[in-house]
C-alpha cells in the first residue's frame, strides 16, 4: 500500500525550523503536484531548484523521511523550476521510489488543511503554530484547529466463497469494494452495515477487521473489514454511487488480476481484493 515504505522512516511531527537548499520543497496547484522524472523515477523539487532567496518561497515545515525535511512552498506566484511540471496527484499511486510518492501525496493533505485554516472560524483572527506542535491556534480567542482526517471504511462482502465487486457510477471505473465515510455518532462497524445496505441492499454480519490505511487523496483514514451476507444475496445497487455489482469467485479474481498489466498496489481496496483471491483474508 502507499504507506508501505520499507525501511524508510516517516516522522510527521511538526518543527518550527527553516529550510536549506537541499530540503524538499512541495508545491501544489488545483489538485496537481509539482514533480519531475529521471530515468522513469519520481523526483520532487528541492528548495535550491528555485533561483530565488529562500524567504521568497514562503516555506512551512511539513514532515521528514529518513531525516530529510519536507517543506510546503506557499508562494504560488513563482515560476516553475526547470525540469519540473504540475501533474495530477494520481501519479503518486504508481510512482517510484514509493517513499517519495507517499511524501508527495501526504504533503497535499496538509496543503489543503493549511489553505482552509488561515483564519479562526470563531473570531476571524489569524491562526498560527504554537511552538513545535502541528495544530493551529488562535492567539485571540484560544480556538485550536487540528488536521482534518475523514474516517471511512472499505468492505469486502463475502457470500459462498465469492466476493462482491462493484463499479462506481462516475470517476474511478475499475473494480472496487463497497466503501463510505463514517457519519456523526456512528461506529466503524455500524458504518460497514449501513454502507452495504445503502449501496447494494444486503444485510451483513460476522465483521472481521483487516487493516487500516492513511489515504491522503481524500484526506481519509480507511479501515478495511471483511463480512458475510446474512439472508438474501441479491445485489440491488443504489444507482447513484454505484453502476453495478457482482459476485466473483477466487479463481476468476486471480485470472482478472493476472491480466492487469498496470495493477495498482497502492490502495487498501486492491490489497483486500488480492487477499481474498489468494484465500488469505481473515475468516
Amino acid at each position: 500500500m502507499i504507506q508501505d515504505i520499507g525501511d524508510h522512516s516517516f516522522d510527521n511531527g511538526y518543527r518550527a525550523i527553516e529550510p536549506d537548499a537541499l530540503s524538499y520543497a512541495l508545491a501544489y496547484r488545483k489538485g496537481q503536484a509539482l514533480v519531475g522524472w529521471r530515468s522513469g523515477d519520481l523526483v520532487l523539487p528541492r528548495v535550491g531548484d528555485w533561483d530565488v532567496p529562500v524567504r521568497d518561497l514562503f516555506c512551512r515545515y511539513l514532515f521528514a523521511v529518513d531525516g530529510n525535511a519536507f517543506f510546503l512552498v506557499e508562494n504560488d506566484l513563482l515560476a516553475t523550476p526547470e525540469g519540473f511540471g504540475f501533474e495530477p496527484l494520481v501519479v503518486f499511486r504508481r510512482a517510484s521510489p514509493r517513499w517519495l510518492a507517499f511524501a508527495g501525496v501526504t504533503g497535499h493533505q496538509l496543503f489543503g488543511w493549511y489553505g482552509l485554516n488561515r483564519f479562526c472560524g470563531r473570531c476571524g483572527c489569524e491562526l498560527g503554530h504554537v511552538s513545535n506542535r502541528r495544530e493551529l491556534a488562535c492567539s485571540a480567542c484560544g480556538n485550536v484547529v487540528y488536521p482534518r482526517i475523514n474516517p471511512a471504511v472499505i468492505v469486502g462482502v463475502r457470500h459462498e466463497d465469492r466476493l462482491l465487486l462493484t463499479r462506481y457510477a462516475r470517476g474511478y471505473r475499475r473494480l472496487a469494494l463497497v466503501a463510505g465515510f463514517v457519519e456523526v455518532g456512528e461506529s466503524l462497524e455500524e458504518t460497514v452495515r449501513r454502507e452495504v445496505m445503502e449501496e447494494v441492499g444486503l444485510h451483513v454480519g460476522k465483521l472481521r477487521y483487516y487493516k487500516s490505511q492513511p489515504w491522503s487523496f481524500s484526506d481519509a483514514l480507511l479501515s478495511g473489514y471483511f463480512c458475510d451476507v446474512e439472508g438474501d444475496s441479491t445485489i440491488r445497487v443504489d444507482g447513484r454511487e454505484l453502476s453495478s455489482g457482482r459476485w466473483l469467485g477466487r479463481e476468476e479474481l486471480l485470472r482478472k488480476l493476472g491480466e492487469q498489466r498496470d495493477r495498482d498496489s497502492s490502495s487498501l481496496t486492491n490489497e483486500m481484493i488480492l487477499a481474498f483471491a489468494q484465500g488469505v483474508e481473515p475468516r
